[in-house]
């Protein structure tokens, strides 16, 4: 008698566990419309470029939807080549890469992803005139190609 009394005892616990460590995933799931939102902020606009770049100075009105803002802007590249500033499009870069990937819908956006870089990239280049700005646009075209090839 008294086994089986350990034995619903023990059953009883191991069920109050596991119900205790399952995680509430409806209380905590982001909003449904994440993957519109993800995709507004990585397309190859200037609106997106500054759509993204409003959001991420307001992180926390975005908290809900847990996106993965951490970067490491232009990884072993360096962030402001030659004094051209490329710091923020690697940052949108990898906002699009981290939170693709975490979807399970990288590869499916990468392409996007390289070329609303690259257009950001551009952008910056747009700024400069002359040699200045074919030297920028070649730095420009060598980070896409890395990210195209390599990332």
């Amino acid at each position: 008698m008294r086994r089986r009394s350990f034995a619903r005892l023990a059953a009883a616990a191991a069920a109050a566990i596991s119900f205790a460590v399952l995680p509430a995933a409806s209380a905590h799931a982001a909003p449904a419309d994440k993957g519109a939102v993800l995709s507004g902020w990585t397309q190859t606009s200037a609106a997106s470029y500054n759509a993204f770049f409003a959001a991420r100075a307001n992180q926390a009105k975005w908290s809900a939807y847990g996106f993965n803002w951490s970067t490491d802007y232009c990884s072993t590249s360096p962030d402001n080549p030659f004094g051209f500033p490329f710091a923020n499009a690697c940052a949108r870069h990898d906002f699009g890469y981290r939170n693709y990937k975490a979807a399970g819908t990288f590869d499916a956006n990468k392409a996007r992803l390289d070329n609303a870089l690259y257009a950001d990239l551009q952008r910056v280049c747009a700024t400069y005139s002359g040699l200045k700005k074919s030297s920028c646009d070649a730095t420009a075209w060598t980070y896409y190609q890395a990210v195209d090839k390599l990332g």
